[in-house]
């Protein structure tokens, strides 16, 4: 951001004309998650973050907007607890945090951690600018106290200490376009934005017919747990591939099929190869039960090491693959959760949780180069070289039971279709991205959703920011 904000002034943009256009941004989004005569504390500091924090009030139609003066973190204390005594009758819908920006890089002085843990403890929604005050931008970690913020909108891009705080956060959100110039760096992790796939899907020709869009595999289901395989199934079809075949184990056959109208059901038998229309297969969901036959491992195995189709393996099939590339050279993906992935490397979720990226580059170089989705939240998506994408869409509601099968199901799915599989690190993305925009979507309409419903809203997320 400094690199990019120097660029930008030595070409003739001015500090003060991005600060004005930012305080245009943060308006736009505020009066988007409020009402007409909802009341707003905005929290001005020193420096520029405080001056962002000064010019969001002009813009602010129809919302009572109350600016309290923290320059001096005693005096913002003290007209901060003023206010919080007769709030009865204005209650803040939202506090906006302008206190301290990027430039913080030490512990915090007693009255400013003091300033900070009132407004905490005020349990008022918190929309941090750029970041939470008190939040080192580089390393994550707090200066002695930091906002914990609900929504954080950060300007131009991300900062990494962003991506290590998910406690101090909240949703992360980025606004690109503050005014500065094109951006005219790289780096190695990339912000997933909904504008990524503003032209996606591609449209379909009118003589289009199922044989041009693939067809989908599902190795997937085993007693006790075939509901994985109707949902990863289902998930396939949401991606529109021209056909999908789940193959569950035989004892849950019948549960399967009857669940199922659009795919078709074959129950799996060892030594049966896949379909020989298959584009694209999946190994894992549901595959859990004790006793299975050492030939299902085998042929998931196998074919990771030598199918000339894609290969997805998720849940309990990645424990069955062995180190080492495969001898095809086709798309290979996992998509371990952290606990998984801390199997698969030898460690604990907790340390790959310490360190993401590190992680998902040492799983792609075990398993050949492959694609990694290491899901979580903001999961990321890459290989043992090359950028990583961080995904920017979903919710903690993800956080249950089948949604990782329908997200493997969606993404084996288009995948499967060659247009797709043309740039599978797109399709990775987008699969992504969409799996996380549905759970938002549906989470502004209703706080308790199940997957089944996640799979109504698959694939027709907007390519648009969500609201929160």
């Amino acid at each position: 951001m400094r690199q990019w904000e120097s660029a930008s002034w030595a070409a003739g943009k001015t500090a003060g004309a991005v600060i004005q256009e930012v305080g245009r941004i943060l308006a736009r989004r505020i009066l988007e998650l409020t009402n007409p005569g909802d009341t707003i504390w905005i929290l001005a500091g020193k420096g520029h973050n405080g001056d962002d924090a000064r010019a969001i009030p002009p813009h602010l139609s129809a919302r009572d907007a109350l600016l309290i003066d923290a320059s001096d973190p005693g005096r913002g204390l003290a007209e901060f607890s003023r206010r919080l005594q007769t709030r009865s009758a204005n209650q803040p819908r939202w506090i906006i945090d302008g206190l301290f920006g990027i430039g913080l890089n030490r512990p915090l002085d007693a009255p400013w951690r003091a300033l900070i843990e009132a407004v905490n403890a005020a349990a008022i929604p918190i929309l941090a600018v750029d970041v939470p005050s008190g939040l080192n931008a580089d390393t994550g970690a707090t200066e002695g106290a930091a906002i914990r913020a609900a929504l954080t909108l950060t300007l131009g891009a991300p900062k990494a200490g962003l991506l290590k705080a998910a406690a101090f956060t909240g949703r992360l959100e980025t606004e690109p376009d503050i005014g500065l110039i094109p951006c005219p760096l790289s780096a190695e992790l990339n912000w997933t934005l909904p504008e990524d796939f503003a032209d996606l899907p591609p449209p379909r020709p009118a003589e289009a017919n199922k044989g041009n869009y693939g067809h989908a595999a599902i190795f997937a289901g085993s007693l006790g747990y075939h509901g994985a395989c109707v949902l990863a199934s289902r998930g396939a079809l949401r991606a529109n591939p021209g056909l999908v075949t789940a193959f569950p184990q035989e004892p849950v056959y019948l549960p399967v099929a009857a669940q199922l109208q659009s795919a078709m059901v074959q129950p799996w038998q060892p030594g049966k190869p896949p379909p020989k229309t298959c584009t694209a297969m999946l190994f894992g969901p549901g595959l859990a039960a004790e006793g299975l036959d050492a030939a299902l491992k085998e042929q998931t195995r196998a074919c990771w090491r030598s199918a000339p189709q894609a290969v997805v393996v998720d849940a309990s099939a990645l424990d069955w693959l062995a180190p080492g590339a495969p001898t095809a050279e086709a798309i290979r993906v996992i998509t371990p959760h952290p606990g998984e992935a801390g199997r698969l490397l030898g460690c604990s979720a907790a340390e790959v949780q310490a360190d993401r990226v590190a992680a998902l580059r040492d799983l792609s170089k075990k398993f050949g180069n492959c694609y990694v989705v290491l899901k979580g939240n903001q999961t990321l998506v890459g290989r043992a070289k090359g950028d990583v994408s961080v995904n920017s869409s979903g919710n903690p509601s993800l956080a249950q039971g089948g949604s990782g099968d329908v997200l493997a199901g969606y993404l084996t799915g288009l995948l499967a279709q060659p247009g797709w599989a043309a740039d599978p690190l797109l399709a990775i993305r987008f699969a992504v991205w969409q799996h996380g925009a549905a759970a938002d979507q549906l989470s502004r309409i209703k706080p308790h959703w199940i997957v089944d419903e996640l799979l109504e809203c698959l694939g027709d997320a907007p390519p648009r920011r969500a609201l929160f």
